[in-house]
């Protein structure tokens, strides 16, 4: 009887969906993934920013609130995910197979993915404070390309993916649920 180690069997499933994904070819995507990846921090860091100077130039208290809860979402999902990520400290696929060449930088271990877990944060954030589909579909379409971008990239497995999509999806909930608590006990609402 074959006795395989628990990281192959589990790691089995993943490569074979990131080579499915993957090209080692420079493709003409490449390029578009790579600025859709790149932006991520401007996504992240623009929208609870923007949130927050039009309600100061607005003096309009309830879109300060939602600034707030948005970079609150931000906050807790970089912290959980900085700490998962080393705690965890999984190799990049680019470090561990070598048909898998990264096509942008990537510096920290790969579980799970903060680009992914950072667009899904916003995303669910801004989408719990405006529930409407004109704000709800292109921010998940937005977060789901930064999620594909980091596998095409080669920089990613999947389950970095999902991880990434389910822990900051998580965070901005809580985050929501709790400002949401902390505003109804002020006597304000969300």
């Amino acid at each position: 009887m074959l006795i395989l180690p628990v990281e192959a069997v589990a790691q089995n499933p993943d490569i074979r969906i990131l080579r499915a994904i993957y090209s080692p070819e420079t493709l003409p995507s490449d390029r578009f993934f790579r600025f859709v990846s790149n932006s991520n921090t401007y996504f992240i860091t623009g929208v609870p920013a923007g949130m927050m100077i039009a309600g100061v130039a607005k003096n309009d208290k309830e879109l300060i609130d939602n600034a707030i809860a948005s970079i609150g979402a931000a906050v807790v999902n970089l912290g959980i995910t900085a700490a998962l990520k080393y705690t965890v400290n999984r190799a990049r696929p680019f470090e561990k197979y070598p048909d898998i060449i990264k096509k942008t930088n990537a510096g920290s271990p790969s579980f799970p993915s903060g680009h992914t877990s950072g667009a899904f944060a916003a995303a669910t954030s801004i989408s719990l404070v405006y529930p409407k589909w004109y704000v709800i579909a292109p921010s998940f379409a937005y977060a789901g390309l930064v999620a594909y971008s980091r596998m095409d990239l080669g920089v990613h497995y999947p389950s970095d993916v999902v991880a990434g999509a389910v822990i900051g999806a998580g965070c901005a909930f809580l985050t929501f649920k709790i400002s949401e608590i902390l505003l109804k006990k002020q006597g304000k609402g969300l």
